[in-house]
């Protein structure tokens, strides 16, 4: 399974990536903003998207609508600290599978991509 990664801080997506890669996913790519991730899914057509709430250019409430209008059938879990009940509400309503809060435990972002997934053990 192929994970893009998209958050502006290159330390998250590589934490994210590392325990994505240990537990078996590939990661397809990472995307630095909004605006970057719609451009890099359209490419690389993930399996799923791992989507922080907070970056420049666009915001991943904006790139998660975009993303889903583009392809009804995507797979996207929000992952930010941007935790309060509007942000969480708003994410599925737009079509978000999941909302992991940062920070967050390595168990957490793996049964939420699972599950997101339909991989659940």
């Amino acid at each position: 399974m192929n994970v893009l990664i998209v958050d502006d801080l290159s330390f998250m997506r590589s934490v994210i990536g590392d325990i994505l890669k240990d537990s078996g996913f590939t990661i397809a790519g990472e995307a630095v903003d909004g605006r970057d991730a719609v451009e890099k899914y359209r490419a690389l057509r993930p399996d799923a998207v791992i989507l922080d709430i907070t970056m420049p250019v666009m915001d991943g409430l904006e790139a998660l609508e975009r993303i889903r209008k583009y392809d009804p059938s995507s797979v996207v879990v929000m992952c930010s600290s941007m935790s309060d009940q509007d942000n969480i509400i708003r994410a599925i309503q737009l079509g978000a599978a999941d909302f992991v809060v940062k920070p967050f435990k390595k168990s957490r972002m793996i049964s939420a991509v699972k599950k997101a997934l339909s991989l659940d053990e």
